[in-house]
């Protein structure tokens, strides 16, 4: 099975700029997107009914705002949607899917950098996240991905000494990723690649992406109990249309 996962920065925005034609192509086995910044009603017959895939959404209530899809070729035996916190929920920012071997979730995670207050609101979304992944991997092995809207190590971005102080790389961040590492989930990229330098998002302004100043904030994690079925792990750079680039893996 390979797994995509993609910060589309505007699901209706990426469909013009040829997102429909890259996912024929690529014609992934489950496919997880992110920031769709869409209403299903808002949305084509093209978007809604991918032939050959069954598709799930989860939108925020504020309009233009967050929200995660879910492309899938095997209909998952459950589908929800919640973490069970009111105030995270709204923002349509989960979805979980259950499949025969595995929990899949597919989160955009809280972006930290307007405020103290949303920086305390990703925090707890954080704490929120790991519990209910705690829970569930009981039951059966767990993979996550999404846009964590965290670089782990210093080799995740390209300049972090001027950013030890910016929301997405700092230390108490930081430190919830390494409490996750601890508990036993495998970052899927670090696994196959602990020194490469490679990355998923890039700032739109001054040309960041084509001087690659960019940052690796978008992850699959998966649980050590299924790490035996994990094959292969990449980013792929090269695909334009957002200014988060996909990421994806293969399992057997």
């Amino acid at each position: 099975m390979r797994l995509l996962s993609w910060n589309v920065n505007g699901i209706r925005a990426v469909q013009k700029k040829g997102f429909l034609e890259w996912f024929g192509k690529e014609a992934p086995d489950i496919l997880c997107l992110q920031e769709t910044k869409a209403d299903p009603s808002q949305l084509d017959d093209a978007l809604l009914d991918v032939p050959g895939y069954k598709a799930y959404w989860s939108s925020a209530e504020k309009k233009g705002y967050s929200g995660v899809a879910l492309y899938t070729k095997q209909e998952p035996l459950s589908v929800a949607y919640d973490l069970g916190i009111e105030e995270f929920d709204r923002e349509g920012r989960l979805i979980i899917a259950e499949y025969e071997d595995f929990y899949l979730l597919n989160c955009y995670f809280p972006n930290g950098k307007s405020s103290e207050e949303r920086l305390q609101f990703k925090m707890s979304f954080y704490a929120a996240f790991l519990e209910l992944c705690e829970r569930l991997r009981k039951k059966k092995p767990l993979i996550f991905c999404g846009d964590v809207n965290t670089a782990h190590k210093p080799i995740d971005l390209a300049r972090p000494k001027e950013n030890e102080d910016i929301s997405g790389f700092l230390p108490i961040e930081r430190k919830w990723l390494d409490e996750l590492v601890a508990q036993g989930y495998v970052d899927t990229f670090r696994h196959f690649y602990p020194e490469e330098v490679k990355y998923s998002w890039w700032s739109m302004r001054a040309g960041a992406r084509a001087r690659n100043v960019g940052w690796r904030i978008d992850y699959f994690f998966m649980t050590d109990d299924y790490l035996e079925h994990l094959k292969e792990a990449f980013i792929l750079p090269d695909v334009m249309g957002s200014d988060h680039c996909p990421v994806g893996l293969t399992i057997s």
